[in-house]
């Protein structure tokens, strides 16, 4: 059972992890997760969430495969326990390499124009992208040695 609260949090992980390309119900998985104190099994997240069966495997596998979340196999069943492993690091890493792609499509697209104006507008939207990413990824670095 989820107080109102959490399950405000629950909702609002879903969302965030929908801006990053991973369903909701993954990100709702993500956020009941991370609020478990023990693995769940996918009959309590598909319970609790009232999600599918087909939504909470897709999502665990998803959060596997993003290293957000491990499963833990139980001895003599066929039966895995999911919990939550780690924060949002690969995401945001994920989310930088993306920016980065998007960088280097900007550059492209400044030696394809004739007008220096629409040249410098380029170079000022790549300049931002690339402060954002570089301050973003400072802050990682910070955050990993404290």
């Amino acid at each position: 059972m989820t107080s109102n609260e959490q399950h405000q949090f629950i909702n609002a992980m879903g969302d965030t992890l929908a801006t990053w390309q991973l369903s909701r119900s993954t990100g709702r998985v993500y956020g009941y997760l991370l609020l478990r104190g023990t693995a769940s099994s996918s009959e309590e997240l598909r319970d609790d969430l009232a999600l599918s069966s087909g939504a909470v495997s897709t999502a665990v596998r998803d959060l596997v495969s993003w290293g957000l979340a491990r499963t833990l196999p139980q001895p003599g069943s066929r039966r895995l326990l999911v919990e939550a492993a780690g924060g949002f690091e690969q995401l945001l890493a994920a989310s930088h390499e993306r920016t980065r792609a998007f960088i280097r499509t900007l550059e492209a697209a400044e030696r394809l124009t004739d007008s220096s104006s629409a040249a410098a507008r380029l170079r000022d939207v790549t300049d931002l992208f690339a402060s954002y990413v570089d301050a973003a990824e400072q802050a990682l670095r910070a955050g990993s040695r404290s």
